[in-house]
């Protein structure tokens, strides 16, 4: 036990992923995983700040946020950070014009960005639409460009959700940098901007962090590098193995958000 508690002291903020630790994602709105609810709700509670950092790119924020709020969640629109908004602005700050490969759902996000005459392409969890015709397009838009610009609202292998595990955008953002020559920009976990946004909008620190997720390269590994604490929890995409992984090593491994919730709260301010 003093090993938690040298491994947590200090701590002032508290970041959240969301799939794989909250829910698993689903027919239905998803399934809460056992004591997630409860587990918020003591971390808000508790006077933590308590951030919630999602690479969510099938859904726009306030569909996640309601699906989340009608499973119990004690959670608001404004508290998450996601990939969507992230990447336009920086559409809009380096005046970029995307074709779009991603999930009909987020489209909407993308309303006010200007996408006539492509000179990048944004990609994104697209679900179904990841068809041989939509990756082509997307494959001829960047080799069409002198200076090919791909933009990737995160990198996920995969995840799971309650009928089991899914591939994710990573795999596709794979094969077009393959294929074009070219090295995609990150907008989501495990980009440090990302992760800075997200500790500005809580207003701390990143030595007074903590991550909480159950992507060992994403979450915990992209947290670490930006000189956070993290905490693997056994749910969602968690495997044996991840507590094994050549390169990444989480500061501490958990069942789930309930036992992680309990440990800060008993060793935060000591």
């Amino acid at each position: 036990m003093a090993a938690w508690g040298a491994r947590l002291a200090g701590v002032r903020g508290v970041l959240l992923d969301i799939s794989g630790v909250l829910y698993d994602s689903g027919e239905g709105g998803g399934k809460p995983i056992a004591g997630s609810v409860d587990a918020v709700a003591r971390l808000k509670r508790s006077g933590l700040k308590v951030r919630f950092c999602t690479n969510e790119s099938q859904k726009s924020r306030s569909r996640l946020v309601g699906e989340l709020r009608s499973l119990g969640f004690n959670i608001h629109e404004g508290e998450v950070t996601a990939p969507p908004p992230a990447a336009c602005q920086l559409l809009k700050e380096r005046g970029l014009r995307p074709h779009l490969l991603v999930h009909d759902e987020v489209r909407s996000e993308f309303d006010q960005v200007d996408t006539s005459d492509p000179n990048c392409v944004v990609i994104a969890d697209a679900g179904e639409g990841f068809s041989y015709q939509n990756m082509n397009k997307a494959f001829q838009v960047l080799m069409g460009l002198d200076t090919p610009v791909l933009i990737s609202l995160g990198q996920g292998r995969y995840y799971k959700v309650t009928s089991g595990l899914m591939l994710d955008v990573g795999g596709y953002m794979k094969a077009l940098e393959y294929a074009c020559g070219v090295e995609a920009e990150v907008v989501g976990k495990p980009s440090p901007e990302f992760f800075k946004s997200a500790l500005q909008e809580m207003g701390v620190e990143a030595c007074q962090a903590v991550m909480i997720g159950d992507d060992i390269v994403g979450d915990v590994g992209g947290a670490q590098r930006c000189g956070m604490r993290a905490l693997q929890v056994r749910t969602g995409k968690f495997r044996p193995s991840d507590e094994h992984h050549p390169e990444v090593r989480a500061d501490g491994y958990v069942d789930n958000l309930a036992e992680a919730v309990d440990l800060l709260l008993q060793h935060v301010d000591q």
